[in-house]
């Protein structure tokens, strides 16, 4: 495909999107890719980085190497996400601590109109694509009633919570800064960012690269056998992830951490008119319509020709 400086530059717009996505817990940077049009690209790019490769890189030259890599998409997609990522975790933590049910109302919008999206790209509904959308509200519905684990600080742990959390910021869905809340890292790893603990950074890098590496293949296999099996498991994965992003909460149980600061362990969700505080039911309604337009905003980037 040959694309212009412009393309490119579009390409790192839709990176800066899956980076904002992927640093709020709840919401997947996978269904940004899939929506702005440059999922399957992305996983197929991925996979492709194996022993060959390296073979053109060294019999070829660097210039055969790049193209065969997509080395280009990859760069411009990499330094938006990276840009981005890094940049509003601190801006997440912050919406997410003052103004929940405003962020959380943008993100559910957000999230409802991406089941529509994904979902009509099904071609053919029989009882294996029900069967695997059932299966992906049932999973990922499940891991948003996980409870959060204490943090860990250990750097094995940091190394196997890069491996799987990249795999769920792939996924249509499932939330990586979620997992990473879950599996106890996501303080670790936001700490490790804002006092640039190199060597922390590093270790879940590495990590990081190894799990998606190794991700990418299975999606890649998923896609080209059973398509839209695939693609029922992945809606199913971001209707079941609904229930993370609902913007009214009762907090069961809370987590204090060893300097006193308190955070939510275990949540429900509640209906609005039982929340305890302010609801803010009109600004909320306002942000879902406003998360709800932005995916047809970035649908129509997607899906416009390059």
């Amino acid at each position: 495909m040959q694309r212009r400086f412009k393309d490119y530059a579009v390409i790192s717009l839709k990176g800066l999107a899956m980076g904002a996505a992927d640093a709020v817990p709840g919401v997947s940077g996978g269904t940004i890719a899939f929506i702005s049009g440059i999922y399957e690209e992305l996983v197929s790019t991925i996979s492709n980085v194996n022993a060959s490769l390296f073979k053109t890189l060294f019999s070829k030259g660097l210039k055969a190497f790049w193209n065969q890599a997509n080395g280009n998409f990859i760069l411009a997609l990499l330094s938006g996400i990276i840009i981005s990522f890094v940049s509003f975790m601190q801006i997440a933590k912050y919406l997410l601590e003052n103004h929940p049910v405003l962020i959380w109302s943008f993100f559910f919008g957000l999230i409802i109109a991406s089941i529509y999206f994904v979902g009509k790209q099904i071609t053919k509904w029989n009882l294996p694509v029900i069967i695997a959308l059932i299966i992906g509200t049932g999973l990922a519905f499940y891991i948003t009633m996980l409870p959060t684990l204490a943090t860990n600080n250990s750097p094995y742990f940091l190394f196997f919570a890069g491996a799987i959390a990249i795999c769920a910021m792939i996924l249509p869905g499932i939330s990586g800064s979620f997992i990473l809340i879950i599996l106890g890292a996501y303080k670790t790893l936001s700490d490790a960012i804002h006092d640039v603990d190199i060597k922390k950074i590093i270790i879940f890098v590495t990590g990081a690269v190894i799990g998606l590496l190794s991700f990418s293949h299975i999606l890649k296999w998923l896609f080209k056998n059973y398509h839209n099996i695939t693609l029922a498991l992945l809606t199913g994965f971001i209707f079941g992830s609904l229930n993370k992003v609902w913007p009214w909460k009762r907090t069961l149980t809370w987590h204090t951490n060893s300097k006193g600061i308190k955070s939510p362990l275990l949540q429900e969700s509640v209906s609005p008119l039982s929340f305890d505080g302010d609801n803010m039911l009109t600004y909320a309604i306002i942000l879902v319509i406003l998360g709800f337009l932005t995916i047809f905003i970035l649908e129509k980037v997607g899906t416009k020709k390059e």
